[in-house]
């Protein structure tokens, strides 16, 4: 495990974009599962505006580690925050972009895009694997769409499943820990004080670290990264 910090969100963003920007130079293709919320939002509008012509878009093949099941035209929608910060904005096929239909059933659509991403992707372990999962840490340790209060998705063998918001019941499309864990790489980008106790308690494996599904995130065969801000490794003893 490599720990990476940067002085604010702005710079945590850069590095994980110049992380990119090199990782992309090595290989003729990339399967990578984005994540949604704010700190992906920035990461896509340095790409945006500074990494247009610095990156080889049509290496990317683009799925999501979850998505609400929702309209694109909602503000929920990952994909759709993606596509107005960072698709609209360079030249990919359409083709290389795999989204989540949240309009649909979350039960059969849970089952066809693991169909569709087991198609896409080598078979590793029996399992289909990424070659990049860009993850994200909740203020109450859920990363992707695995919450708390089920931890069973964490080791299911199926490749996508059906999670629900602890609060608002919200249905969300998310990739298992199995499928996360078999990835090449898998890449946590935090930023924020809020996320800070979480942060120490899950890299220290202390607290109440068991609780949070993030603490179960460590690839089996691959490497796993963490990209923090100052605010977010504030309360880091390392």
């Amino acid at each position: 495990m490599e720990i990476k910090t940067f002085k604010n969100p702005e710079a945590t963003a850069k590095a994980f974009a110049d992380y990119l920007c090199e990782k992309q130079l090595q290989v003729n293709r990339l399967n990578i599962a984005l994540s949604g919320g704010s700190t992906p939002k920035l990461l896509f509008e340095v790409l945006a505006q500074k990494y247009l012509d610095k990156i080889e878009w049509t290496k990317f093949h683009f799925y999501w580690g979850d998505e609400r099941c929702v309209l694109t035209t909602s503000g929920e929608s990952n994909f759709g925050m993606t596509y107005e910060y960072l698709f609209q904005h360079i030249e990919i096929p359409e083709e290389n972009i795999h989204r989540v239909l949240g309009e649909n059933n979350p039960e059969k659509e849970a089952t066809r895009y693991g169909k569709l991403i087991t198609e896409n992707l080598p078979s590793i372990n029996g399992l289909p694997q990424f070659d990049l999962v860009i993850l994200g840490l909740g203020e109450d340790g859920h990363t992707a769409s695995i919450f708390p209060h089920q931890m069973g998705l964490l080791t299911s063998k199926e490749v996508c499943a059906v999670a629900e918001h602890p609060t608002s019941g919200q249905k969300r499309i998310t990739l298992t820990g199995s499928v996360i864990n078999n990835a090449k790489e898998v890449c946590f980008v935090v930023v924020g004080e809020a996320k800070a106790e979480k942060v120490n308690e899950i890299l220290n494996i202390t607290g109440h670290c068991e609780l949070y599904p993030a603490a179960y995130i460590k690839p089996t065969h691959g490497e796993l990264i963490w990209f923090l801000d100052k605010a977010a490794s504030g309360k880091l003893e390392l």
